[in-house]
């Protein structure tokens, strides 16, 4: 039985079809100098993780978190370029639904990118409290990826063919100071160069480029991790820990080089500080100048550490 749903979002950020932006004409004026636009397509996915709506990521264990992942690689896989490499990787699947009650159909574009996330709890802006993701796609390539996209490249051309985030993930693995859990495939870190307080950083130890690439047995892997984050999170304050956390993978669609020089990995951006209700401001001068540590990553990833074991709620149902 599927314990995953995926829809259309009734309220796309992006859409399908939408008007397409033509800037006036306005070559040697300041407008064309400073005020640059371009139109952008796409679609927006929903999943919920499970039929209960009481049963967040922290709260099922890894068996019930797989087909959540079995769902994302799907969805990715539905729209992945058939010129990409990894459309060899990819295998054949079932075409995401278009709304609640179309037949299934092709997306309208070749989409560039997909953002797969989840924004965890009110203080992140999440206004259904039946534990979901979100996918988007679009027909450009997002800020964020493109930049990681871009230094990947150039650490790629700079370091003899070595892949950025698998020397990083060697390094933290032989440190241990910023661990927080490890696998076969998987560390879980919080960053060097963290700007939240409890910030976790999820890389595989051997490069891969998209969730195409994962065997069953690294997938299994990739839902143990991400059940040993955000039960450390819940343990950490004894509550619903508030995060946006983000798959950053190969783009859709691209060149043999942007699609190698990709590697998986997941951001979790936790905001609570010191307890469950006094959470970090990006303000005054982190906003004017630059982001501050309250703690650092190490006495972060210690903390996390020591909070593994059952959830907290577990315990505390068990005692009634």
């Amino acid at each position: 039985m599927a314990t995953t749903f995926v829809f259309v979002n009734d309220y796309s950020a992006v859409k399908e079809e939408q008007a397409e932006f033509k800037p006036p004409d306005q070559d040697g004026s300041l407008s064309s100098l400073f005020l640059r636009a371009e139109s952008v397509s796409g679609k927006c996915y929903v999943v919920t993780f499970a039929p209960q709506h009481n049963r967040t990521l922290a709260d099922l264990v890894p068996a019930e978190i797989i087909p959540i992942i079995d769902t994302w690689t799907k969805l990715y896989s539905a729209h992945i370029s058939p010129s990409s490499p990894l459309a060899k990787a990819a295998s054949a699947t079932t075409l995401p639904p278009s709304s609640h009650d179309a037949d299934p159909t092709r997306p309208q574009a070749q989409y560039r990118y997909m953002q797969i996330f989840e924004n965890k709890g009110a203080a992140m802006g999440c206004s259904n409290p039946h534990p979901h993701g979100q996918i988007w796609t679009t027909t450009s390539l997002p800020e964020e990826p493109a930049l990681e996209l871009e230094q990947f490249q150039r650490y790629h051309r700079e370091q003899g063919g070595c892949h950025m985030l698998h020397d990083y993930a060697k390094l933290e693995s032989d440190v241990q100071e910023r661990i927080v859990a490890e696998n076969e495939t998987f560390i879980a870190v919080c960053p060097w160069w963290a700007t939240w307080p409890f910030e976790v950083l999820v890389i595989p130890r051997q490069h891969k480029r998209a969730l195409t690439d994962f065997s069953p047995a690294e997938k299994q892997q990739t839902a143990e991790i991400l059940s040993e984050v955000t039960r450390r999170y819940d343990n950490l304050f004894e509550t619903q820990f508030p995060y946006s956390m983000g798959l950053h993978q190969a783009p859709l669609e691209g060149s043999e080089y942007e699609i190698g020089c990709s590697y998986f990995h997941i951001h979790f951006y936790p905001p609570l500080l010191r307890s469950a209700t006094v959470r970090k401001f990006l303000v005054g001068y982190e906003m004017m100048a630059e982001p501050q540590r309250d703690i650092t990553p190490e006495q972060a990833a210690e903390r996390l550490r020591r909070c593994g074991g059952p959830l907290y709620r577990e315990n505390v149902d068990q005692g009634r």
